[in-house]
């Protein structure tokens, strides 16, 4: 294995020697056969070659491969965040069905246990939650919507066919995470 990185290694250093390795033929007198033996060996030790260089590439590109650019980023952003945001869309019915199933259970078997519940004891519970819960929850609520919100109307200004050289579409993205920032920040403390 050793012997074969240092072939590996060289080749990639200069390789010229890789061509002239296969190029020079065998010292003694040539024929026609000798030649022919000659073409075939030189094929077969490029096969070779090509073989052992398979086995130490990987197996297809992978993100370990490649730097990370703000355009990939903001696409798989833009993914997850219209998966966060329908999501729930989805599902909002099934929910819906069973808070509202068990709010109306609750409020009914309330007093049997010596709670109130109304909207008095809803805010008041609401409203004594720490303050930096509140910021967190509405954060994490505000963002993936002011994002995907942005991004999708960078892909709309695409569509029109503008912005679509690549300084554009950097800056572009470098606009959409300040607003992001921004939109996040007064959602947040609004």
């Amino acid at each position: 294995m050793l012997a074969t990185r240092s072939i590996l290694k060289t080749v990639a250093q200069n390789p010229s020697v890789l061509r002239s390795a296969i190029a020079t033929p065998a010292f003694g007198v040539r024929h026609f056969n000798a030649t022919r033996n000659t073409q075939a060996q030189c094929a077969d030790a490029e096969s070779e070659f090509l073989r052992q260089q398979r086995k130490v590439r990987p197996v297809s590109p992978h993100l370990t491969i490649y730097e990370p650019q703000i355009t990939a980023v903001l696409s798989a952003l833009h993914r997850i965040t219209g998966v966060a945001i329908e999501g729930p869309v989805y599902l909002f019915i099934f929910y819906f069905t069973v808070v509202f199933y068990l709010g109306a259970l609750s409020y009914l078997a309330a007093p049997a246990f010596g709670a109130t519940i109304d909207t008095a004891s809803i805010i008041t519970s609401a409203a004594a939650a720490p303050v930096a819960l509140k910021v967190i929850a509405k954060a994490t609520l505000a963002t993936p919507f002011v994002f995907h919100s942005l991004n999708g109307v960078r892909h709309l200004v695409w569509d029109a066919g503008k912005c679509l050289d690549i300084k554009d579409v950097y800056t572009t993205g470098y606009a959409v995470l300040a607003g992001t920032a921004a939109g996040t920040a007064y959602l947040t403390f609004m």
